[in-house]
C-alpha cells in the first residue's frame, strides 16, 4: 500500500519529537486524543459517555488534524502571487464529514485501533448529513472541493448556510410529505464561526446620484434595510495530503437583532421584527417561489450570499497589500448556474461605486474574473426575475445591467447592422412580454469563458441553448464534463471492493482513477470473477436489511437489484420505468409459468414541493409496489421499493448494491448527470438513452457493455417536427396500451380510476418527453437485461471492465481541466 506508507512517512514526527495529542497520527495518539475530547471538549466521562458523545469526541479529534494543516498553510495560501479559485454555488451538498475526513487522512485503521473494539462505524453513522443542496448541482460542487483539496489548488467555495436544508422525506400513503430538516438542531463540528469578517449586505430601496470632490458623476444606493452575512468555515481536506481548501457559507443576521425602544413601548413583536426578517434570507434552502413572496426571497437569498462572498474577496485582495485592479489575477471566480450570476453586476457596483474605477476599466476586470458553467438544456429552467421585483430588490443592480446591456448590444448591432431578432435574443432583459432580466445572458455577457458539462451537453449550448452568443464568439465555449470524487463514492462507501481491487493493482488509484485500467487484466479470471461477485452480494446484502428495516419489505439479494435514484422530474422519466415494471406484472398474470429473472426496483428521490406531476409519480411508484409486492401470483419474480429520503448518506449504501443503473432521461433533456458515473464506478451496468455523459460513459466502457435503446436527440427533434402523436404508439402498441389501461382501471388506486389520470392522460395526448414513442425500445432493451444477467461470469465480466474504464470520470481529471484551461491556476506544494 505503498501511497498510504509514503504519507505515513510524510506526516510521520522526527524520532526526538513525540507525536502531540491535537495532531498525532497512530493509534496510541488518536485514542488519548479521543479521550481527552471526550472529558474536555464533549464534557462526559467514558463510563456514562453515549454513542453520540463518542461520535463528537471523534469528530472533535479529526478536526483538530484538519485545522492543523489549514493554519500550517494559511501563509502560503494567502501570498500576494497566490491566484486562488473562488467557486460560487446556491449549493453544497459534501454529506457527512467524519468518515470522509478520516479516509483523507488516511487514518481510519488507526481509529478503529485507537477504539479497541467499539464500533467506529455506528459513530460514523450518527451524523447528521448537512442539508445544502438538492441533488447534483450541490454534489459536484462539493466533489469538486474534494478534487481541488487533493491536487492542491488554492481554492475557497461559497454558499449559503441554509438552517433548514432540503427538506427530509417520508412517505405517507404513498404520497411525499415534506419534513423539516433540522440538520444543525445538534450542533455542527465541523464549522467554525467567523464574526470578524461578517459583511453587510443591502436590500430595496433606491438610488441617488451626485457628483464627487474630483467632479464626476456618482450613484449612491440607499436602501430600505440592511443584513449582515456572517461566514463559517469548514476546511475540506485533500486525500492522502496536508493540502485544505475551504467551504465558507454565509448566515443572515439583523444588523440590531433587538430594538429597546420598541420594547419599552410594549411593542414586542417589533422588537425583534427585524432579526425575523433578516434571519429569513438564510433559513430555508429553495423556498416555494410559486408566489411572488417566494421569489422575492430566492432573489434575496442569492444576491446575499454573492454579495458576501464578493466583498469578502476584495478584503482578501487588499489585506495582501494588492490593488483592485489586479482584482482578476489574484481570483477566478467560477458561476456554478445562474443562481449566482448577479455577481457579475455586484463586482461592477463596488468596483465603479464604491471604489470610483471608470466603467471600462471595471468592466474588463469583471470580464476577465467570471467564467460560467451552465448545467440545464431546459430554457425554462434558465433563471429570469420580473422587472419590478428585481427593480424593488435590488435597484442599482437593474441600473448597472441596463448600462452592461446598452454597450453590449451596440457591439452587437455593429457586427449584425438590422438583426433586431439577434438583439432581442441576446439582450439581458427579455422584453417579448412581461419584462424579466435574463440571468443567464447576463452569466454569458460578464464571463470570459462558458461551459457546459458533457460533450453532448456543450454542443446542445452552442447550437441550441446560446446559438447566438455562441456566433459573436465560439472560442468562448469549452467543454468539461463532470467528475465524481472516487475517495467517497467507493473507498468510504464500498469498502469491500475497495479492498479487493487494492489487492490486484494497489491502493494509488484512489488519487489516479486512470489506474483503474489495470483491473482489465482481471476481467476475464474466475476466482477475481468470484471475489468481485462476493462482494456485491454482501453489499446488496448490507441494502436489503436497509429496504426491510426502513420500509418492511423484503427482497431477495440474489435478485437483480435495478436501481433509479435520481430527483423526480418528468424528464428523467421514472415513470417509464413504472410502465416496464407493469408490462412485467401484465406478462407474469397472464402466464403464470412465465420464467423471468428476479429483479428488485429500487427507486429513490425528492420532487419538489410545488411540482404535482412529479409528487404523483411517487404516488403511482408506491402504488405499484403495494399492488405487486402483495400478489402472491407474482412469485417474489419482482419487488418494487421507494426508498424514502435519498440523500448522500443513504446513496453510499445504494450505489455499491445496484446491478443496473437506469439512466433513461429523454436525449436532449440531461446536461450531464453524476449518479451515473457513480453507479458504474461501483460496477453497476447502464440502461440509457445516448443522454448527458450517458454518450461518454459508453464510448469508454464499450458499447457491449453498455444497454442502449431509444431516440437520439437528432431523432427526437425530428420527430416532434414532423407532429408527434403519443397516442398512435399506444394505439399500435397492445402491450403498452394495456399498460396504460390497467392504470386507468384503478387497480393501483384502490378503485380510484381518476388518481393518476394526469399521468396517462398527458402521455396519451402530449407527452413532453416522448415516454410513448421509448416505450417499446426501452422494454426490448431490458429484455436483453434478463437474458445478459443469467450469465452470471459475462455479467461479471461487463460489471469489472465498467469499473476498470470509469477513470475519465473523476472530478479530479474535471477540477485539473478547469485549472487549466478555464482558471490558468497552478497548485501549490503544502507545507511538509
Amino acid at each position: 500500500m505503498a501511497s498510504k506508507t509514503s504519507d505515513q512517512k510524510k506526516t510521520a514526527p522526527a524520532p526526538d519529537m513525540p507525536e502531540h495529542t491535537r495532531t498525532g497520527m497512530s493509534p496510541e495518539i488518536l485514542k488519548a486524543a479521543f479521550a481527552d475530547n471526550l472529558n474536555f471538549a464533549v464534557g462526559r466521562p467514558a463510563e456514562i459517555a453515549t454513542p453520540e458523545d463518542w461520535y463528537q469526541a471523534i469528530a472533535f479529534s479529526v478536526r483538530d488534524r484538519i485545522m492543523h494543516r489549514w493554519v500550517r498553510q494559511f501563509e502560503k495560501r494567502n501570498a500576494p502571487d497566490v491566484r486562488q479559485v473562488a467557486y460560487l454555488s446556491a449549493e453544497f451538498l459534501p454529506g457527512p464529514h467524519l468518515g470522509n475526513s478520516l479516509l483523507n487522512l488516511g487514518i481510519t485503521d488507526n481509529a478503529r485501533k485507537a477504539l479497541a473494539g467499539q464500533d467506529l462505524d455506528l459513530y460514523i453513522g450518527l451524523e447528521e448529513e448537512p442539508g445544502l443542496g438538492n441533488g447534483g448541482l450541490g454534489r459536484l460542487a462539493a466533489c469538486y472541493l474534494d478534487s481541488l483539496a487533493t491536487l492542491c489548488y488554492p481554492a475557497t467555495g461559497y454558499g449559503i448556510r441554509y438552517e433548514f436544508g432540503i427538506f427530509d422525506q417520508s412517505i405517507k400513503d404513498g404520497w411525499q410529505v415534506e419534513v423539516t430538516d433540522k440538520w444543525l438542531l445538534p450542533g455542527n463540528i465541523w464549522e467554525i464561526k467567523r464574526p470578524n469578517f461578517a459583511q453587510v449586505v443591502k436590500i430595496g430601496g433606491h438610488t441617488e446620484t451626485y457628483t464627487d470632490e474630483h467632479g464626476a458623476f456618482r450613484v449612491r444606493w440607499i436602501p430600505d434595510r440592511v443584513v449582515v452575512g456572517v461566514p463559517y468555515d469548514t476546511p475540506i481536506v485533500g486525500y492522502l495530503s496536508d493540502s485544505c481548501v475551504l467551504l465558507r457559507l454565509w448566515s443572515a443576521e439583523a444588523a440590531q437583532s433587538f430594538d429597546f425602544a420598541d420594547f419599552n413601548r410594549g411593542d414586542y413583536y417589533g422588537a425583534v421584527e427585524e432579526k425575523v426578517f433578516s434571519e429569513n434570507i438564510s433559513k430555508v434552502l429553495y423556498p416555494n417561489d410559486e408566489q411572488l413572496e417566494g421569489k422575492r426571497l430566492r432573489l434575496e437569498q442569492q444576491y446575499f450570499f454573492v454579495a458576501c462572498s464578493i466583498k469578502d474577496m476584495i478584503r482578501l485582495c487588499l489585506r495582501r497589500g494588492s490593488t483592485l485592479e489586479r482584482f482578476h489575477e489574484m481570483f477566478c471566480v467560477q458561476l456554478n448556474d445562474t443562481h449566482p450570476a448577479i455577481a457579475v453586476a455586484e463586482l461592477m457596483r463596488q468596483l465603479v461605486d464604491k471604489y470610483a474605477m471608470p466603467w471600462e476599466r471595471a468592466w474588463d476586470i469583471t470580464r476577465r474574473t467570471f467564467s460560467y458553467t451552465n448545467h440545464t438544456l431546459m430554457p425554462e429552467a434558465l433563471e429570469k426575475w420580473p422587472l419590478p421585483l428585481f427593480g424593488s430588490v435590488l435597484p442599482r443592480h437593474l441600473e448597472i445591467i441596463y448600462e452592461i446591456n446598452r454597450r453590449f448590444l451596440d457591439e452587437v448591432r455593429t457586427r449584425f447592422p438590422g438583426d433586431e431578432g439577434k438583439i432581442a435574443r441576446l439582450s439581458i432583459i427579455d422584453e417579448s412580454g412581461e419584462k424579466y432580466v435574463r440571468m443567464a445572458n447576463l452569466a454569458m455577457v460578464g464571463s470570459h469563458t462558458v461551459n457546459g458539462v458533457a460533450a453532448l451537453h456543450s454542443e446542445l449550448v452552442k447550437t441550441q441553448l446560446f446559438p447566438d452568443f455562441h456566433d459573436l464568439d465560439p472560442k468562448r465555449f469549452q467543454n468539461v464534463t463532470n467528475g465524481v470524487t472516487p475517495r467517497r463514492f467507493l473507498g468510504l462507501s464500498n469498502p469491500g471492493l475497495t479492498r479487493l481491487i487494492d489487492g490486484r493493482i494497489g491502493d494509488s488509484w484512489l488519487s489516479n482513477l486512470d489506474r483503474l485500467r489495470e483491473l482489465e487484466a482481471f476481467a476475464g479470471d474466475v476466482g477475481f470473477q468470484q471475489d468481485w461477485m462476493r462482494v456485491k452480494l454482501e453489499n446488496k446484502t448490507r441494502l436489503a436489511r436497509i429496504i426491510r428495516d426502513r420500509t418492511g419489505v423484503v427482497v431477495d439479494p440474489s435478485s437483480l437489484f435495478d436501481i433509479q435514484v435520481k430527483r423526480i422530474h418528468e424528464y428523467k422519466r421514472q415513470h417509464l420505468n413504472v410502465l416496464h415494471i407493469i408490462t412485467l406484472y401484465q406478462r407474469i398474470k397472464h402466464d403464470p409459468r412465465l420464467q423471468i429473472t428476479p429483479r428488485t426496483f429500487l427507486f429513490g428521490g425528492k420532487a419538489a414541493p410545488g411540482y404535482f406531476m412529479a409528487k404523483l409519480i411517487i404516488k403511482l411508484i408506491n402504488s405499484v409496489a403495494e399492488t405487486v409486492n402483495q400478489d402472491p401470483a407474482v412469485r417474489d419474480l419482482i419487488k418494487v421499493v421507494f426508498l424514502p429520503d435519498y440523500n448522500v448518506k443513504h446513496a453510499q449504501n445504494i450505489y455499491p448494491a445496484a446491478d443496473l443503473s437506469e439512466q433513461i432521461s429523454t436525449a436532449g433533456k440531461e446536461a450531464s448527470g453524476t449518479g451515473n458515473m457513480k453507479l458504474s464506478l461501483n460496477g453497476a451496468l447502464t440502461i440509457g438513452t445516448l443522454d448527458g455523459a450517458n454518450v461518454e460513459i459508453r464510448e469508454e466502457v464499450g458499447a457491449e457493455n453498455f444497454f442502449l435503446f431509444g431516440l437520439t436527440c437528432e431523432q427526437a427533434a425530428r420527430l416532434r417536427a414532423g407532429g408527434y402523436n403519443p397516442g398512435d404508439y399506444c394505439h399500435g402498441d397492445p402491450e403498452l396500451r394495456g399498460v396504460i389501461e390497467l392504470i386507468d382501471s384503478g387497480l393501483f388506486s384502490h378503485g380510484d380510476r381518476d388518481l393518476f389520470r394526469p399521468i396517462t392522460a398527458h402521455l396519451l395526448e402530449r407527452d413532453d418527453y416522448l415516454l410513448m414513442a421509448d416505450y417499446r425500445p426501452y422494454v426490448n432493451c431490458q429484455q436483453e437485461v434478463d437474458h445478459a444477467y443469467r450469465d452470471r461470469h459475462h455479467w461479471t465480466r461487463m460489471s469489472i471492465l465498467n469499473v476498470a474504464r470509469m477513470g475519465k470520470f473523476s472530478s479530479d481529471r474535471a477540477v485539473r481541466e478547469y485549472a487549466d484551461n478555464i482558471w490558468k491556476l497552478k497548485p501549490f506544494a503544502p507545507e511538509a
